[in-house]
């Protein structure tokens, strides 16, 4: 094995490669893999750093790393020609490269050799590899050591092990001279099998174009890619340097050797202060998910350090928040101008180029060649003619004396091979050009910033995606139902996103009642929300029936079931009858409602609990509460009043108390709840919450009659809601409301099998007319011929109601209509 091969063969590759992490074959060769955090603590520690180190993985996770590495070892000899670079001294220890790597104080790779004494074994021949972990977590070093003798061993004697170095080697020792540049970029992805041809090709022309490898990592590995930096000797760079000092104390020609010696030097610096300069600007982008935010984190990370100006454009769609764009962009495709930061004096930008701004780009301009190529485009100089070009496409403003003669580098912002936007970078004309050095370090700043802001794209438009959802599951219940007042909230959960599996809802009901629903899946994200909408859909359904509570509450865990085991929810169902005055309540499993009485008293109504939906078997009990006009109803999720760590009944005192609170209208008095329980800290979980006032409706509103089965009632019927409109003084209804009645009895009268046809009206927010009979057959909505004899009925009422509808009874069915009462 040759010694840039045998320096440069992490253990990360060679699993990637489908070698087990901790060998280099299956169970030869021990590598140690340490991950050390921003705390300097060991976060992670193989079974092959148990094997070399001689500690466990109990001792040594959460301990600092310089206390179990050893990094006391002696520099090489540097009196001794034919040390090796990296060779150990005479004491144990990895040496000075390794604790300046473990403190923080190199932010570029580094290797080393040392000699090590370990409890219990030989003393060892050791290689190891440092390399700082660039990224927004916490790790901050990978520390990968092998026993040398064994890897030289395997080497030669194993022919597996040979064909596995063979092909990880090439990628750990490239120079400017590495004749296989297009055979490793097809090795890569073999290496890295989460990395794509096109990633691997970009990085070794990346690598081949700097002269010196930089840094890379997998999508999911976060291995680097090329750790090896082709640095001579420290022995053979002395002694060059050594030679020049002699021949010029002697008059004599500096060997060309030693001026290429300063020239690397010079560039291995320059090297090192982008790649400094990159990891600096990885730690500060992407420090959230909101995308506003790290837009303005992007473009201030290069303003002043790398560029003089930098502005940043996005395409429409992700402004927009649509999804990912589809497509190359062409001469349509609009760009916003999404930020602009600059050293020149304030406002100088700001009115010729406003953030906000969409334009499309013109095919000859340089930015839409690094759009459609998705590559950088080097401008080293803006000139006249270009600049001229740049600004004939704003309109009544001139932007020339802001670009020309500066330097330009625009850089895309890609993700997943497709441009997002692109960052236009510029230099003051009395600034350094940009130079291929700088294209390279745009494009790889570009690439990270591209990646960041696409996290925050797809965040966002989860977001917006799971709040569309959520917001389209969740009832616009109306303020007002017969003889109630209604408040809702609903609250996201803080932690695991907006979409979650509770809902409320509220449901008209014959005889002007109404069923008030609150419901809450176990679980959370787009199955629960599913489930949910499937639960909501069902209530509404068999409340249309008429369902008591407790059938009610049966018949939807028997579908829970036949939807499957995977779910369980909890669920909260009251009907409210205002003209008895009387709820009737069932539960499934939820936590108990709040009655609030007029007088301010409040308590939690104990009710059967019953088991969860879904659980089966179980059977659901209803109780009737008796109400008073001016009291309150309080139904929520366990989401507003339990917090983890705390007792569930503090959660339901403080509801108890918060929903007693007076305040001026229903939307406070939840506002009131919310804030009293919504600020304790802790609450993960979504919360809906419903509030009802039940305000009754008086005896003095409400008008029944019962009829008989004779065609001559419908006379009678008409007479009687005339008589009575005039009563309540809504005179001017009377026609219309007469007209209906006379339809609707008619056909209860004639479809009816014995019972008494029924007749009420209910005076309230609006004219509430229903007719019952003992015919279970819904009637339907026809369309009637002129010759037709029958057909027009529903037809007139439609035509006339404001509202109205049909449904079933445990006796028959309803059919009613709804008038809006005159303004007085």
């Amino acid at each position: 094995m040759d010694r840039g091969t045998e320096r440069g063969m992490p253990a990360g590759h060679m699993a990637a490669a489908g070698v087990p992490a901790g060998d280099v074959a299956a169970g030869r060769v021990p590598l140690a893999v340490v991950v050390v955090d921003r705390d300097g603590l060991v976060s992670h520690w193989s079974t092959g750093a148990r094997r070399l180190f001689g500690t466990g993985k109990q001792e040594a996770i959460g301990r600092p790393a310089v206390d179990l590495l050893p990094v006391s070892g002696a520099l090489p000899d540097e009196d001794d020609e034919e040390a090796p670079y990296g060779s150990w001294g005479g004491d144990d220890g990895l040496g000075p490269g390794l604790e300046s790597s473990l403190d923080g104080r190199l932010s570029y790779p580094a290797a080393g050799r040392a000699r090590l004494t370990v409890p219990g074994q030989d003393r060892l021949d050791v290689l190891w590899w440092a390399y700082p972990l660039v990224g927004p977590g916490r790790e901050r070093l990978l520390v990968l050591a092998a026993d040398a003798d064994a890897l030289r061993r395997a080497d030669h004697d194993d022919p597996l092990q040979a064909a596995a170095f063979e092909r990880i080697a090439p990628a750990f020792a490239l120079h400017t001279d590495f004749p296989g540049a297009e055979d490793l970029a097809r090795r890569l992805p073999d290496i890295l099998p989460s990395m794509s041809v096109g990633e691997s090709a970009r990085i070794v022309a990346q690598v081949l174009e700097l002269g010196y490898p930089v840094l890379e990592f997998s999508q999911n590995d976060r291995v680097p890619v090329t750790p090896d930096w082709g640095v001579p000797r420290r022995a053979e760079r002395r002694a060059r340097r050594e030679r020049a000092a002699l021949a010029a104390a002697q008059g004599l020609p500096v060997p060309e050797e030693a001026a290429d010696d300063e020239g690397e030097d010079l560039e291995y610096a320059a090297v090192r202060e982008r790649l400094e300069f990159l990891n600096e600007v990885s730690g500060r982008i992407g420090t959230s998910l909101d995308l506003a935010r790290t837009i303005v984190e992007v473009s201030r990370a290069v303003v002043p350090r790398f560029t003089d100006v930098a502005g940043t454009y996005l395409r429409e769609q992700v402004v927009a928040g649509e999804g990912f764009p589809e497509g190359v962009p062409d001469t349509t495709t609009m760009w916003h101008r999404v930020a602009l930061e600059h050293t020149d004096e304030p406002g100088r930008w700001d009115d010729v180029v406003p953030v906000g701004e969409a334009m499309p780009f013109p095919a000859h301009t340089p930015f839409f060649q690094c759009m459609t190529s998705g590559e950088p485009v080097l401008v080293p100089r803006i000139s006249t003619e270009l600049g001229h070009a740049i600004a004939s496409q704003f309109e009544k403003r001139d932007i020339r004396p802001l670009i020309t003669h500066r330097s330009m580098l625009v850089v895309p912002l890609k993700a997943r091979n497709v441009v997002l936007g692109f960052m236009i970078l510029l230099r003051h004309p009395e600034r350094a050009e940009f130079n291929d050095m700088d294209r390279v370090t745009g494009a790889e700043l570009a690439a990270r910033a591209g990646l960041v802001l696409d996290n925050a794209r797809m965040y966002t438009y989860q977001e917006s995606v799971a709040e569309t959802l959520q917001d389209s599951m969740l009832p616009h219940i109306p303020a007002r139902m017969a003889g109630c007042d209604i408040a809702t909230r609903y609250l996201p959960g803080t932690l695991l996103g907006r979409v979650g599996g509770d809902w409320f809802d509220s449901v008209k009901l014959p005889g002007a009642r109404t069923a008030l629903v609150v419901g809450d899946v176990m679980g959370h994200g787009l199955n629960s929300a599913a489930m949910m909408g499937q639960l909501r859909t069902a209530v509404q359904t068999m409340a249309a029936l008429d369902l008591p509570p407790a059938q009610l509450l049966r018949n939807l865990d028997d579908l829970a079931q036949r939807l499957g085991d995977t779910y369980l929810a909890t669920c909260l169902y009251a009907v409210y009858d205002p003209i008895a005055g009387e709820l009737s309540l069932a539960n499934a499993g939820h936590i108990p409602p709040v009655l609030v009485r007029a007088d301010g008293r409040s308590e939690l109504l104990e009710l059967p609990t019953g088991a969860p939906i879904g659980v089966g078997g179980v059977p659901f009990e209803a109780v009737g509460v008796r109400v008073r006009p001016g009291d309150r109803l309080v139904m929520c999720t366990d989401g507003l009043v339990e917090v983890r760590g705390e007792d569930i009944g503090v959660g339901l005192a403080t509801l108890c108390e918060s929903a007693a609170h007076p305040a001026a209208s229903m939307d406070d008095a939840c506002d009131t709840i919310i804030r009293a329980l919504n600020t304790r800290g802790g609450r993960k979980d979504d919360v809906a919450l419903l509030m009802a006032r039940l305000n009754g409706i008086e005896p003095d509103d409400v008008a029944e009659w019962r009829l008989a089965r004779d065609p001559a009632e419908v006379g009678r019927a008409r007479a009687a809601v005339r008589e009575q409109l005039h009563t309540w003084g809504l005179a001017r209804l009377a026609d219309p409301a007469e007209l209906m009645v006379s339809e609707l009895v008619t056909n209860a009268v004639r479809h009816s099998h014995g019972r008494p046809v029924e007749l009420r009206l209910v005076r309230g927010d609006t004219l509430l007319c229903e007719v019952d009979d003992d015919d279970h057959e819904l009637p339907t909505l026809l369309s009637a011929g002129p010759g037709d004899e029958s057909g027009r009925g529903l037809r007139v009422v439609s035509t006339l109601a404001r509202e109205w509808g049909t449904s079933r009874t445990a006796g028959g069915k309803t059919v009613w209509f709804e008038l809006t009462l005159p303004r007085r």
